[in-house]
């Protein structure tokens, strides 16, 4: 009987150790591929979402920069505009003769007409209120002529420019001084 308890002994150490190697044998490391692949595969999608993001802004960017040089040509095409518009050629008192400034400004205002071939100008002829109504609209008629022979000559195409007399009849300043009378001698220029 001792040696079956010795038996028994032995069995249950050889079990026991049998467990034990089994429990601590080295095991195989099976490696998931799939998140290493998932990895890179969303570092390439996030590299590829920020290019776009990138390209995104650039063209944005650029966009943002063309319609601010459009808006400050179209400023500067409207400033133009509007200079030539609302400056008027001064006449003399009784006088349709071309003074050296209004000379000037109408080379200005030529230099604009050919820069903006597709423009077509009434010039108008006004006058102070001195003078009789007949007088005024023959002497607003000689003064819008005046200034659109000079233009003529100075290369403007008179198909461009048409001609109207308003003698006394608009007159930018009512007041009965001299510096009201000194404004409303003019030639005026509107665009049709």
């Amino acid at each position: 009987m001792k040696n079956r308890q010795w038996m028994n002994v032995v069995m249950v150490i050889l079990v026991a150790g049998l467990f034990l190697m089994v429990s601590c044998a080295k095991k195989p490391v099976v490696v998931d591929p799939g998140p290493i692949q998932n990895q890179s595969t969303i570092e390439a999608d996030e590299a590829k979402l920020k290019a776009e993001q990138m390209e995104a802004d650039r063209i944005k960017a650029q966009r943002l920069k063309e319609q601010l040089e459009k808006e400050k040509a179209l400023a500067m095409v409207q400033a133009a505009k509007d200079h030539f518009v609302n400056q008027d050629v001064l006449f003399e008192y009784d006088s349709s003769e071309l003074t050296s400034e209004a000379k000037l400004l109408l080379k200005e205002k030529a230099v604009w007409l050919q820069a903006n071939p597709g423009v077509s100008v009434t010039v108008e002829g006004h006058c102070d209120e001195r003078g009789t109504t007949d007088y005024n609209l023959a002497l607003g008629e000689r003064r819008a002529q005046t200034a659109k022979s000079y233009l003529v000559n100075l290369g403007v195409s008179g198909s461009r420019l048409s001609t109207i007399s308003f003698g006394e009849e608009k007159p930018v300043d009512a007041s009965a001084t001299e510096a009201a009378y000194r404004k409303n001698r003019r030639a005026h220029f509107s665009i049709n």
